[in-house]
């Protein structure tokens, strides 16, 4: 539901400009803006008592994104098995037979699908890239075979289901690779290694989505931060002549600096290596943390509360809309789902979701809807 304050923030930045601006004739055709979130627990927080409201009525959380004008819904996909997501439905939940079913709810409600393969049995980041405990004591020709038939066969589920992605992320912010140690980018010598598990996990999407076979995405955390990024790509896309068709970011304010570096970096990003370029991930806080006081300062110069989140939206989408040849492709919000009410540690993310504490949508999603319906 949006406030008052917030519909006439909107207003106000419609009428000044800030949102990006439809396309002129002669532009030429630009690809749908991919205005979403990550939604991956909610299936889980569903089964943990989270209502989701729009005007404060119940309804399906992603009939309600639908209905402000998103277009798209990225869901992770971890190894674990069903018996230990059992046991640990946070941190292993995101099984194939999960995700799938989350999945078909996704392309039911006329949503685009983003697929976060993390090749790992549980969170996967810049940190933590452990290859599925179930390819352990394999040869890297072995662990290149698997990449390869376990990509298909998850893909090969998708589409078995009518829910084949629309956009598959090949890893999850691997600024040092994946599925380590074998793409562990951590030596020189590891490179073409990385490369090879790239192709494998590419080669299996193609075979199993056949004529349909979706964009795929290779994602850092280094919104903030083109050096990094510079070094990654140069190694992967120019000299390892990797291939792939997005090149995708994580960017948070709160860790990876001013909007000023966020352009600087996609702004590179598609001059020198001509990929589209997408917000794989990012979040604002719609409150402060009550728990550690974090986001209780401005970022980059917006407060927290439901304004503060709007203003954040719509200048992310300026800055994509500002990148030549339409190749700001989108912004996926993480962690949109998220609510204190399913009962787990979101680490300061519940307060920095789509619903507010009683479940309520608040006016960001509007924002995000604005942005994608300037480009049609």
């Amino acid at each position: 539901m949006i406030s008052h304050s917030g519909l006439a923030l909107l207003v106000t930045l419609v009428l000044c400009g800030a949102l990006p601006a439809p396309l002129r004739a002669g532009d030429g055709p630009a690809p749908l803006f991919l205005a979403g979130g990550d939604l991956s627990h909610l299936a889980l927080m569903e089964r943990r008592g989270v209502v989701y409201r729009d005007h404060g009525k119940a309804g399906d959380a992603l009939a309600i994104l639908k209905s402000h004008g998103l277009t798209c819904v990225r869901l992770r996909l971890w190894t674990a098995s069903e018996a230990d997501a059992e046991k640990d439905p946070y941190n292993k939940g995101n099984t194939l037979a999960y995700t799938v079913a989350l999945a078909k709810r996704v392309k039911r409600a006329g949503l685009l699908l983003l697929l976060d393969f993390h090749y790992s049995d549980s969170w996967a980041d810049p940190a933590h890239q452990a290859r599925p405990a179930a390819w352990d004591g394999l040869t890297f020709d072995q662990v290149e075979e698997r990449m390869y038939v376990y990509s298909r066969d998850c893909i090969a589920a998708f589409r078995a289901a009518d829910a084949l992605p629309d956009y598959v992320q090949i890893g999850n912010e691997t600024p040092m690779g994946f599925a380590w140690p074998d793409g562990k980018v951590d030596q020189p010598a590891k490179w073409p290694q990385l490369a090879r598990l790239v192709a494998a996990a590419d080669r299996g999407i193609a075979e199993a989505a056949g004529a349909r076979k979706p964009k795929t995405i290779i994602h850092l955390d280094r919104g903030g931060d083109w050096g990094t990024t510079q070094w990654f790509f140069d190694e992967l896309i120019l000299k390892q002549h990797a291939r792939f068709d997005i090149i995708g970011q994580s960017y948070y304010p709160f860790w990876h600096g001013d909007f000023a570096k966020l352009r600087i970096c996609l702004g590179k990003c598609v001059e020198r290596y001509g990929k589209p370029v997408i917000v794989a991930e990012t979040a604002f806080p719609w409150a402060a943390n009550g728990r550690d006081g974090s986001d209780a300062k401005p970022i980059n110069g917006l407060a927290a509360g439901p304004d503060g989140q709007v203003r954040f939206a719509t200048e992310l989408g300026a800055i994509l809309a500002a990148l030549p040849d339409h190749k700001g492709l989108g912004v996926c919000w993480w962690g949109a789902e998220f609510n204190a009410a399913g009962g787990f540690n979101f680490d300061g993310f519940d307060n920095r979701s789509f619903w507010d504490r009683d479940g309520n949508v608040l006016p960001v999603v509007d924002a995000l809807g604005a942005l994608a319906k300037a480009t049609r």
